[in-house]
């Protein structure tokens, strides 16, 4: 072989070595923006989070400098949680935004977390690996044409949705695949007692038939499509369907706005942590907490303040930490009022 061919051997083995590392993906396509860091490695997000809150994180990751250089995935509640459980340090994701009682657990079974190297001045205190992202609270939702129509009475607290005049007009989400079903049940629990309040839970999933939903913005997306007058959901989802002039009202039941915590932690890959992670969990502190408040209004850190027109009227903590193991038991309480 002459020096030629040797020469023309040698540039086409170097092109197509450039053409596959080209061609290497990091993921499924859910990827925001195109490019990766300067190693070639985007940081893998896990999220449960509503679309609202992925939006805010997203704005605040790519107007600080950090577009295409991550990829979030999104996981139902229950779905991210057993892979947190199952998988501890071994998950692909590099940050996970989460459920924050799920979040505790894993680090107890699986200690898989980081502990934050940012300050995270909460008003209330919290593990020092996570640092929480919204507060979501339930409530009753409405289609104030529905009732009208029907003639059903609005509801003032959630024993009401048992009562039998609501029969095939309610929708409710099922706690083993939604955690939006828990703030539900703890409220029940908290007022009634788990024995009275499972006797509620059947005669609400009799009148819910086949409304008891998966996904937890469910309910509310069957008020608006008019096909039930009555849900529980989330209720800054509410409240924003109201404000765009949906026929849609909301109820803060008397038994109390109960709410749960998301958060951002890093997991802990040892030599394998990408070190972009802990920045952009930083960023999302730092940069995406005014645009998740105009969604979640409670105030989780100092400095923050809500608009009272946002305020829930009978917000409530339940009498136990929230922890996966509550969460199971209570799994079981509605598995048991099921008709």
């Amino acid at each position: 072989m002459n020096l030629k061919k040797l020469l023309a051997l040698g540039l086409s083995l170097t092109m197509a070595t450039a053409l596959l590392a080209g061609c290497g993906g990091t993921g499924d396509g859910a990827a925001s923006g195109e490019g990766g860091t300067a190693s070639g490695e985007q940081v893998i997000i896990y999220s449960n989070a509503d679309d609202e809150a992925i939006t805010a994180m997203e704005n605040a990751l790519d107007s600080n400098g950090y577009e295409g250089q991550y990829v979030f995935q999104t996981f139902g509640t229950s779905e991210l949680g057993g892979k947190l459980l199952a998988e501890g340090t071994d998950l692909e994701a590099d940050m996970v935004t989460m459920s924050t009682f799920y979040l505790q657990s894993a680090q107890d079974k699986n200690a898989m977390f980081l502990p934050l190297t940012f300050a995270v001045n909460t008003l209330e205190e919290v593990p020092d690996y996570t640092a929480p992202i919204t507060s979501q609270e339930g409530a009753i939702i409405v289609n104030t044409e529905m009732l009208a129509e029907n003639n059903l009475p609005m509801p003032t607290c959630l024993k009401d949705l048992a009562d039998p005049a609501y029969a095939g007009f309610v929708a409710v989400t099922d706690v083993q695949s939604s955690s939006t079903a828990w703030l539900l049940i703890q409220a029940l629990i908290s007022e009634y007692g788990e024995e009275e309040a499972e006797t509620i839970l059947h005669d609400i999933y009799a009148n819910a038939g086949d409304h008891v939903e998966s996904s937890g913005s469910a309910p509310l997306q069957l008020c608006e499509a008019g096909e039930v007058a009555v849900g529980f959901g989330l209720r800054h989802q509410a409240v924003a369907a109201k404000n765009d002039g949906l026929p849609i009202d909301y109820v803060d039941p008397t038994e109390g706005n109960f709410s749960l915590t998301e958060s951002v932690a890093v997991v802990d890959k040892g030599d394998a942590t990408n070190p972009l992670a802990m920045e952009m969990a930083q960023c999302i502190i730092d940069n995406g907490r005014a645009e998740l408040q105009t969604y979640y209004p409670n105030p989780l850190y100092e400095g923050e303040s809500a608009d009272s027109a946002n305020q829930s009227a009978y917000p409530k903590t339940f009498s136990e930490p929230l922890t996966f193991e509550l969460y199971e038991h209570h799994i079981e309480i509605s598995e048991a009022a099921k008709p």
